[in-house]
């Protein structure tokens, strides 16, 4: 896996690879749907997933040749306007929003990707990563397949149409390619793949990635009254997160199961098939779309993620309670644990930073020391709040460290008394394989100092982290059908994969 310089990421160290969207007008075609609007808005609500590029494609439903499709490097506002929307005319279409994770950040690498195959255009939209992205490679390449870049997401649009192990009687039989290329790759990826007149969903076996699916529905009834969950669709819509689907005027229906192949067509959605993880192992969905990733609005295994992050904050204040005067975050990732915090511990929350809106982004910027001189930049401190008071500081996680430091000195300048820092996640210790760009281990601050070392380097009185135990326990806590197939990947914070490593 290529991974991006240190010093062009973020300032936390963590990036996501990506979000895919995909949606279809129900009934009959052409529809009344803005199609490339509604997919358009779907990818702003997944902007935070990825900021490098995006892309569009639609299809009218009848052409199996002709693809409408828009690609570019940069911010969906960017990247589409006016005149590239209008050409986007069609009743389904697929977008994704990228940052690289196995390829460079190239023009040739934005997806979705298209390929002409013998049976007609193939739209594919990836979130993940290959883990045994070299294997599948060199199956792909022996059987005189070409590929023009380096991205496993090609590589997966690419091994889509190689020909089932049974082989095919009256055409191509696209179920039972997904199906193969599942039993190929157990790992990771949740897909949006596009057919002429049809859409597939598909999320891999061990459930890694999300994906879900919305309704879109009529805005109002005539009489004002407000829709009922049996109200006819208008559309159907697939998404890596849930955030955006009020904004489109769609209704939350249910998360792709793991290892579901499930179409999406005008008359409705249907399931095609589930291929089961091998061995009977237990899922494993990324934990930390809980603890970083997903926006707090988002939906996952029936609980909003917004309130799994203040139940981590709950469990925080019961295993590193500590006295203070009040309870704070670094706005905004920390402030729902924040919350969780104050309540359990009964001290009251308050706002100690104000976050500076217009700064530009500090992954621009080499060096550590611009890095923090940036951090400082992008926050002011509440100093009527933080005067002679004890702070309990909450963030969400810390990976290389660079940017709590300057938040304390800040706060310490601003005349606090005391900063206590409670992290409301499990130290980061191992890479992440499976689509997350997290640093290499000697990047990871955990790695070099434990929690009292690390307190005296960035200069609070204190600090402590959430047990593996104690995320697991909240993030399970509101998880209303609890049963073995239930199981989250822990392997940043153990060192557990969910399956063996080619490297």
């Amino acid at each position: 896996m290529a991974m991006i310089e240190a010093g062009f990421k973020e300032e936390t160290g963590l990036t996501h690879e990506c979000g895919v969207f995909g949606c279809i007008a129900a009934g009959d075609w052409p529809s009344q749907i803005d199609v490339a609007q509604v997919i358009c808005l779907g990818l702003v609500a997944l902007q935070h997933r990825g900021q490098e590029s995006a892309g569009i494609v639609t299809s009218e439903g009848y052409n199996a040749k002709s693809f409408h499709v828009h690609k570019g490097m940069g911010m969906i506002n960017n990247v589409f306007n006016d005149d590239s929307m209008k050409k986007l005319k069609g009743n389904l279409g697929i977008g994704h929003t990228r940052y690289s994770t196995s390829a460079a950040s190239e023009e040739v690498n934005c997806q979705p990707f298209v390929v002409h195959t013998a049976h007609g255009a193939l739209a594919v939209a990836h979130n993940g990563e290959l883990v045994n992205c070299s294997s599948l490679r060199k199956m792909v390449l022996a059987r005189g397949v070409g590929l023009s870049t380096h991205s496993d997401s090609e590589l997966i649009t690419q091994a889509l149409c190689l020909n089932p192990p049974d082989g095919e009687i009256n055409g191509p039989d696209w179920p039972a390619r997904i199906k193969h290329l599942m039993q190929l790759a157990p790992l990771s990826y949740s897909l949006v793949i596009m057919q002429k007149d049809r859409i597939y969903g598909v999320r891999d076996p061990y459930g890694n990635r999300p994906l879900c699916i919305g309704k879109i529905v009529p805005v109002k009834l005539k009489d004002g009254r407000e829709n009922s969950d049996d109200e006819e669709e208008e559309g159907w819509v697939i998404s890596s997160e849930s955030c955006g689907f009020l904004s489109i005027g769609a209704r939350y229906v249910r998360e792709v199961y793991p290892g579901e192949i499930i179409e999406l067509t005008q008359n409705g959605i249907k399931t095609v098939s589930i291929v089961q993880r091998p061995n009977a192992k237990p899922q494993a969905f990324c934990i930390f779309e809980y603890v970083y990733f997903a926006r707090s609005d988002s939906i996952f295994e029936g609980q909003m993620v917004y309130s799994v992050r203040m139940q981590c904050g709950r469990v925080l204040a019961k295993e590193a309670p500590v006295k203070a005067d009040i309870v704070s975050s670094v706005p905004e990732s920390g402030t729902a644990a924040a919350h969780g915090y104050a309540r359990e511990s009964g001290i009251p929350f308050a706002e100690v930073l104000c976050k500076n809106r217009y700064v530009g982004r500090t992954f621009i910027q080499p060096s550590t020391r611009l890095r923090q001189l940036g951090v400082a930049k992008k926050f002011g401190a509440l100093s009527e709040n933080v005067r002679g008071k004890k702070i309990i500081l909450i963030d969400d996680s810390i990976v290389r460290g660079n940017t709590i430091g300057p938040i304390i000195k800040l706060l310490r300048d601003a005349g606090a008394k005391e900063v206590h820092v409670r992290v409301a996640s499990p130290p980061l210790q191992y890479p992440c394989y499976m689509g997350i760009n997290i640093p290499t281990r000697e990047e990871l601050i955990a790695n070099k100092l434990d929690s009292i070392k690390l307190a005296k380097h960035v200069g609070a009185n204190s600090l402590e982290y959430l047990s593996v135990e104690g995320l697991v326990q909240a993030v399970q806590h509101g998880i209303k059908h609890k049963n073995s197939a239930v199981g989250h990947c822990t392997a940043c914070l153990t060192g557990i994969y969910p399956e063996k490593l080619e490297w």
